[in-house]
């Protein structure tokens, strides 16, 4: 058996993936308060709708986007979990309408506990999924922690006027998800019990370059990704830095095979139970507990949630004049 078969290596980390995020109002608490950052000027798009990356306009034609983004293991083996953090990072320059540049890496390591050929691993997995992008990736930051965690920071290129923005949307529109969610359940599960769930990973290394791209030709200006905070909590942010009300048809919404069975089986992040929890005050619907918790499941590199049609994704509400809720959920 080699080294990267006798570890686990979700069983050094007390969280996992984009479900191990800081809560979504504990965190905007804390940036409530910083000046710094907002939106101005050059800067377009900085803290103040919490939007997937910062931008700032370089000319008429070209907006410099950058992003960091890294968590603890999601998946046991190494390689995987570069891959998976790696297109979890990149996602955040697609979900801006933008094509990215170059990466640099990010490494926390227990070297202590785990040997660094396993790190050597994860970063080959990282190095797949930026070659996959077309993307640079040279260097980065390395630190001794107890516990693992990778992921890159990226630089990107956009235009400044056909950035996908989460403060773009418009009544009348519809929403398309790009890739089905239960991710966060099935990755607890994993880490839970071993199991492995081909069809999650196959969803978590995907890159969003074709729908960022298609959605930019299209001439769509609202996007988001869906990420840590669940479909209903970036959903909720989106709709609120539109001054739109965001209707879910919880019927059109796909998930990945064994969700909503590992959903029965009581396999349920602790961060999705928080995504739920921060949006109910501004939810209305009449659907059960458990469908609330799919469709606020902390996914780990998700899909894009875009204002407007793709051809070959499925169409899962709509956007309509602001009401007395952000979400309505059918």
């Amino acid at each position: 058996m080699t080294t990267t078969e006798e570890l686990r290596l979700t069983q050094y980390a007390a969280g996992g993936g984009c479900a191990c995020k800081v809560p979504p109002g504990e965190l905007e608490r804390v940036l409530s308060g910083l000046d710094a950052g907002r939106a101005g000027g050059d800067l377009l798009v900085g803290l103040d709708d919490g939007d997937d990356a910062a931008a700032v306009r370089i000319d008429g034609e070209r907006a410099v986007i950058a992003t960091a983004d890294f968590f603890t293991p999601v998946v046991d083996d190494p390689y995987e979990w570069g891959r998976i953090a790696a297109a979890n990072a990149l996602s955040d320059v697609y979900a801006m309408g933008g094509t990215p540049l170059v990466a640099v890496n990010l490494l926390a390591w227990p070297r202590d506990l785990v040997p660094f050929d396993v790190a050597a691993e994860v970063l080959r997995g990282g190095a797949e999924r930026c070659a996959a992008a077309a993307t640079h990736l040279a260097g980065g930051h390395s630190i001794d922690d107890r516990e693992p965690k990778y992921g890159l920071a990226v630089t990107g290129m956009g235009h400044p006027d056909r950035l996908l923005r989460n403060d773009a949307g418009r009544p009348g529109v519809p929403l398309t998800l790009t890739k089905p969610l239960g991710l966060g359940i099935l990755n607890n599960r994993h880490k839970a019990t071993g199991e492995l769930f081909e069809e999650a990973v196959a969803t978590m290394t995907a890159l969003n370059k074709e729908a960022s791209e298609a959605a930019v030709a299209a001439g769509h200006r609202c996007a988001t990704d869906v990420t840590g905070f669940g479909l209903l909590g970036h959903l909720h942010k989106l709709a609120r830095a539109s001054g739109v009300t965001a209707v879910v048809d919880a019927a059109a919404v796909p998930y990945v095979d064994g969700a909503r069975q590992s959903l029965a089986d009581g396999f349920v992040p602790g961060g999705s139970r928080r995504n739920l929890d921060w949006v109910r005050p501004h939810l209305a619907s009449s659907l059960d507990e458990d469908e609330l918790l799919l469709l606020a499941d902390a996914q780990t590199s998700g899909g894009l949630l875009v204002a407007g049609e793709l051809p070959g994704h499925p169409v899962v509400g709509e956007l309509v004049p602001a009401g007395e809720t952000t979400l309505v959920v059918r």
